[in-house]
């Protein structure tokens, strides 16, 4: 368990790096690699990286009204006492970056349409690791444990910015290992 704020979100920011870093990688990848369809007839690797790029889409939505009300709430309540009380309980979110850990259905405006090519996505996504980075800026001083809102994904309930911008992380790092399996079939 984490309770250094400062540590936390510093680990945040060299998870969010590696993450993204990790999905980039991706993008150099040849044209076969790219589009094999896998046996189990799910989603090509271009493809799980336009999900990626949707659901950060979508959750950065939700980041930043969080960020925004969390600074608003800096005004009325004791952000010392929330540093003292929490916890940051990291088990609780590890199966979200285990690829088929848990089943869950995503919603249709996050699966991908194949309307943005590969340097589009790739420029983005880009963009989207940059959000991240400025809201774990503006939220320093632990301001993010100050808004929490629910998250449906494997009964994680509320949490609180700093653990949304995690979620994201994660949820890069799952597919990863979903296009690494792909791969895998090509070899």
């Amino acid at each position: 368990m984490v309770t250094d704020i400062f540590r936390l979100i510093e680990d945040i920011k060299t998870h969010l790096k590696f993450s993204f870093d990790e999905v980039d990688k991706w993008f150099d990848k040849d044209n076969k690699t790219l589009n094999c369809k896998p046996a189990n007839g799910g989603w090509t690797v271009q493809q799980i990286l336009e999900h990626i790029y949707l659901t950060n889409f979508y959750l950065l939505i939700l980041i930043e009204k969080g960020s925004k009300k969390a600074m608003r709430n800096y005004l009325h309540l004791d952000l010392n006492l929330e540093i003292k009380n929490y916890s940051f309980d990291k088990e609780k979110f590890e199966k979200i970056g285990s690829y088929g850990a848990f089943e869950w259905i995503r919603p249709e405006h996050m699966e991908p349409k194949g309307e943005l090519n590969l340097t589009e996505i790739r420029s983005l996504i880009a963009q989207q690791y940059h959000q991240c980075l400025s809201y774990l800026d503006l939220m320093k001083s632990g301001e993010g444990l100050l808004c929490k809102t629910t998250m449906t994904v494997n009964e994680l309930g509320k949490i609180n910015v700093y653990e949304y911008i995690y979620f994201l992380s994660l949820h890069a790092q799952r597919h990863v290992i979903q296009m690494r399996n792909n791969e895998l079939e090509i070899s």
